[in-house]
């Protein structure tokens, strides 16, 4: 049974595995993070570990039983108890209820763990499948998302308020 788990530095071959694996998976529905992001990988990664040490930000994994990684979850821009939320999940489980049930069970980390009370995410209007995650995950529409909130692409903003 996959597994969500907090980011650490044993994840990051996996992480990269998932990322290379699935970048044109992901370019056809979000913004492509671009060759610099593979070449300077081990940099960024301990970057993100060091943010989420500071306290301004909390990254997840969803780890499927054989140590791949099958999603990222993530909280950023932790802010008076807000945060926003960005997550992918792999092709190969895609379609499946992965990702609604990873964003819930974030959602209760989000509130247990971190002490927030409300998520946001942005989603592009021609991504549907983010939108119907957001939707079954408790997340309403709350405003327009700008292109550069979705890296060049307009859509909307949803909110969740958590419960403690």
């Amino acid at each position: 049974m996959p597994e969500l788990e907090q980011l650490h530095a044993g994840h990051a071959t996996s992480v990269l595995a998932f990322e290379l694996a699935n970048r044109a998976y992901f370019a056809a529905a979000i913004s492509d993070r671009g060759d610099e992001f593979f070449e300077q990988f081990p940099d960024r990664y301990s970057a993100l570990l060091a943010e989420q040490e500071a306290g301004s930000c909390a990254f997840y994994v969803l780890v499927a039983d054989d140590g791949s990684v099958l999603g990222r979850f993530n909280l950023y821009d932790f802010d008076d108890g807000t945060a926003n939320l960005g997550y992918r999940v792999a092709q190969q489980v895609a379609g499946q209820g992965v990702a609604t049930k990873s964003v819930r069970e974030l959602c209760r980390i989000a509130a247990a763990r971190h002490g927030l009370r409300t998520l946001r995410a942005a989603t592009s209007h021609d991504n549907a499948a983010s939108q119907k995650v957001l939707t079954k995950a408790g997340f309403v529409p709350v405003g327009p998302a700008t292109p550069a909130d979705l890296g060049g692409k307009s859509g909307t903003w949803y909110q969740r308020d958590l419960q403690p």
